[in-house]
């Protein structure tokens, strides 16, 4: 059976807080609700179509990562499971069962804390021109898709439109102090670094990725999403080949089928065909299966 597509969730008793580009978000008072849509974005622009299954994927590939990381810090994740949600979400259980979240209520802090193991994408392009990541200084030598010796944490600010800005480590310690800097820096290349070893044990590459933490009562917590295929960059191991770039398990379809047409990267995006979506949802549903079993 066809999974059914959600691309927006209407729920008049509950207190929507906000739409992202993939997520809708309602307040239940002491928690809120996160919910995975099957929208997907390009260029910064959400497009019509949506790609089945991909907000339940999307899910149960944060839940499985917060799970491996609970030896590291604490996240804001309550349960995935409607049962144990509020009795007023029940009756949505069709649409929230497996593409939601109940979560803790936190002040997310304003960093994004992006670590890259691997020398790609935009990273790749600043190191031709100036043999720098966001300003990083990195040995001589190396050439695209390299692996780092060591991780480095590049962070960035979260922008709620557009695109985010890299900012120095000296930003972050201006916009959240000193203490809280350090620990973000240690965390995010801690967990990078336990998430790479695990992957790479199930024959995939992580060669970038992104977090996010908040305070809850002064308790810092993972939050959001993590080590998804929208917040990360992966790669086969078995096609793996420093020199070139390499083939993603993320919306990289996407994205390389836009690029082929006239469109200025603004709203409204075009439709995508369903030979780009069903290609797509089959690429989500196949890094699913690999890292989670």
């Amino acid at each position: 059976m066809q999974e059914k597509i959600i691309l927006k969730t209407e729920f008049p008793d509950l207190t929507l807080l906000k739409r992202g580009k993939v997520r809708d978000i309602y307040d239940l008072g002491n928690y809120l609700l996160l919910i995975a849509t099957d929208r997907i974005s390009a260029f910064d622009v959400v497009l019509p179509n949506g790609i089945p299954g991909k907000g339940k994927i999307l899910t149960q590939i944060s839940a499985y990562w917060f799970r491996q990381m609970n030896d590291i810090i604490p996240n804001h994740l309550v349960s995935t499971d409607v049962k144990d949600f509020p009795s007023i979400c029940h009756r949505y259980s069709d649409v929230l069962e497996g593409r939601s979240m109940l979560v803790k209520k936190v002040n997310p802090l304003p960093v994004e804390c992006v670590v890259r193991g691997y020398l790609s994408g935009s990273g790749w392009k600043e190191y031709r021109e100036k043999g720098t990541v966001c300003e990083i200084r990195l040995p001589e030598g190396l050439i695209e898709s390299s692996r780092l010796e060591y991780p480095i944490f590049t962070p960035s600010t979260k922008a709620e439109d557009g695109h985010d800005i890299n900012i120095s480590y000296e930003d972050v310690k201006r916009l959240v102090g000193n203490e809280i800097a350090v620990k973000l820096r240690v965390l995010s290349l801690r967990i990078y670094s336990k998430a790479r070893d695990i992957g790479e044990k199930k024959g995939i590459v992580i060669a970038d990725t992104k977090f996010e933490f908040g305070l809850n009562n002064n308790e810092l917590l993972l939050i959001d999403e993590i080590l998804t295929p929208d917040s990360s960059r992966f790669w086969s191991v078995k096609t793996y080949e420093a020199g070139r770039s390499q083939d993603s398990y993320d919306k990289q379809i996407v994205r390389d089928y836009l690029l082929t047409l006239n469109w200025d990267k603004r709203p409204p995006s075009p439709e995508l065909p369903d030979e780009i979506v069903e290609k797509t949802a089959k690429r989500y549903q196949e890094i699913f299966e690999i890292l989670t079993g």
